[in-house]
């Protein structure tokens, strides 16, 4: 267990770092995605999804996006792409270049896909409650 802790912490630590020093596509891009800015989807950058780190992470939509620098394997993305897949995640990818030069193109490709893809937690009739309280106590109710 111990091994896994440090590796999440190695993750997260990375992932922080990442955020604080994006590429300038990155930093383009989640000027769009950042506050649900893009029709109200919300969206994480550097999301931690063991072992990797998503770009950007639409969790309702359950939609990772990779902006690609030149030095990408496209084989290791591949099958990082398969595996996740596995997971119910769906991926797309766009250059830097998309990035920089057709942001807009970029812009409309995400809202389709996310348009596209199902809610996440569709057909849950109870969804957990995001804080949940302690030791069992319920909020009170207005009387």
């Amino acid at each position: 267990m111990g091994e896994s802790v440090t590796r999440e912490q190695e993750l997260q630590e990375r992932a922080r770092r990442m955020r604080r020093d994006p590429t300038e596509p990155e930093k383009r891009l989640w000027r769009h995605l950042s506050n649900s800015q893009l029709q109200g989807f919300k969206f994480r950058r550097q999301a931690v999804m063991d072992p990797f780190i998503a770009d950007f992470f639409c969790p309702a939509k359950a939609l990772i996006i990779e902006v690609d620098g030149d030095t990408h394997d496209a084989a290791a993305d591949r099958r990082r792409d398969g595996l996740l897949s596995t997971r119910g995640f769906t991926i797309i990818r766009f250059t830097n270049q998309d990035v920089m030069t057709n942001m807009d193109g970029v812009l409309i490709t995400i809202l389709d896909r996310l348009r596209a893809l199902p809610d996440r937690w569709a057909g849950r009739t109870e969804l957990p409650h995001p804080n949940p309280s302690p030791e069992g106590e319920g909020l009170l109710k207005a009387g």
